[in-house]
């Protein structure tokens, strides 16, 4: 006769204790991992060995030009176009944002246009077409428009100076693309933000200043840094205008002695150096708009680095190992 009776299951075996009376945890062994990392260290060393080892890098030139005047004066070009295109751009970008939320379909319609012409065209077109704008309005004229009182006139190609010309070309260019930037950081507040706003009596003007900006700029910090470390690279396009920035110098430098690779590495460098400057100027201000909203367990590089250091050992710590009296519970 068959026995139809369910027998149980055995529950899988515990992990053995230790001899302190704890549970060993076993990592897990990552072999992907170790390999991928030492491809990365010996590529990264054999790098490192050609920088040193290759003549042709000319490490003397580049230090004799590495503080050249004229580079220094370049450095400080790009930094001023620099801030100056952003400072419009984001305050051009600001106001396009609103009006392209405007209830008012003219507002709205023309705030669209903005954004889809100056993004939709390279910005090293819009640099040329600022650059020879005299082509098309040889004099520029302000009046009354339909009338012929005119105010002032002006020759166009004394007034379109390169340097008027980035700036134009740049910020306009940037305010299009911080308008999107700071339309998704509007939109990404929650509509009762506003609606609590309104029910307290303030104006359309002072919800979007006391209530809406402030929760939004931690959407918009992030890829406004993102741009400020873009807008300072792309300022070496500015040399299609003959504006002195700082790759033009190099370059008009290693147009006369043909040391061309030690005057770019020049200039590189001086780009990684400022570029990690705001790359650490934009970690704190996120840090400092991000107060609240941290992720758990966020913390930095150098704080995991230590700890994966002191898991690595051969005994787990107390802390980390769950005893038998925890197991039971």
């Amino acid at each position: 006769m068959t026995d139809t009776r369910v027998r149980p299951v055995p529950a899988p075996a515990a992990p053995a204790p230790a001899d302190d009376g704890s549970f060993r945890v076993v990592p897990v062994r990552h072999h992907g991992r170790r390999a991928a990392a030492l491809l990365v260290v010996v590529a990264a060393v054999t790098f490192g060995e050609t920088l040193v080892t290759n003549p042709n890098y000319r490490w003397d030139v580049v230090a004799d030009f590495f503080f050249s005047p004229r580079i220094l004066e370049g450095l400080l070009h790009t930094l001023q176009l620099t801030v100056v295109a952003m400072v419009i751009g984001i305050a051009l970008g600001l106001v396009v944002a609103v009006l392209r939320q405007s209830p008012n379909p003219v507002l709205s319609g023309a705030a669209g246009l903005y954004i889809w012409f100056f993004r939709g065209t390279p910005v090293f077109v819009q640099l040329l077409f600022w650059g020879y704008i005299a082509a098309l309005y040889p004099t520029l004229t302000l009046g009354v428009p339909f009338t012929d009182i005119d105010f002032a006139s002006t020759d166009t190609r004394t007034l379109m100076t390169p340097w008027l010309a980035a700036v134009l070309g740049l910020s306009l260019n940037e305010g299009a693309y911080m308008a999107e930037i700071v339309r998704g950081g509007l939109t990404a507040v929650d509509k009762g933000q506003r609606e609590a706003g309104q029910a307290l009596g303030m104006s359309r003007a002072r919800i979007m200043r006391r209530i809406v900006l402030p929760q939004a700029m931690r959407v918009i910090l992030p890829p406004t840094g993102n741009n400020v470390i873009s807008m300072l690279k792309t300022t070496s396009v500015v040399s299609v205008l003959a504006f002195p920035e700082l790759l033009y110098s190099a370059q008009l430098i290693y147009a006369v002695n043909y040391l061309t690779i030690p005057l770019l590495i020049v200039a590189s460098i001086w780009y990684l150096l400022v570029t990690t400057v705001l790359t650490a100027g934009q970690y704190q201000l996120e840090k400092h708009f991000g107060q609240g909203h941290a992720v758990a367990g966020e913390q930095p590089l150098w704080r995991r680095l230590l700890q994966l250091q002191g898991r690595s050992g051969s005994a787990p710590t107390a802390a980390a190992v769950p005893t038998k009296e925890d197991h039971r519970a």
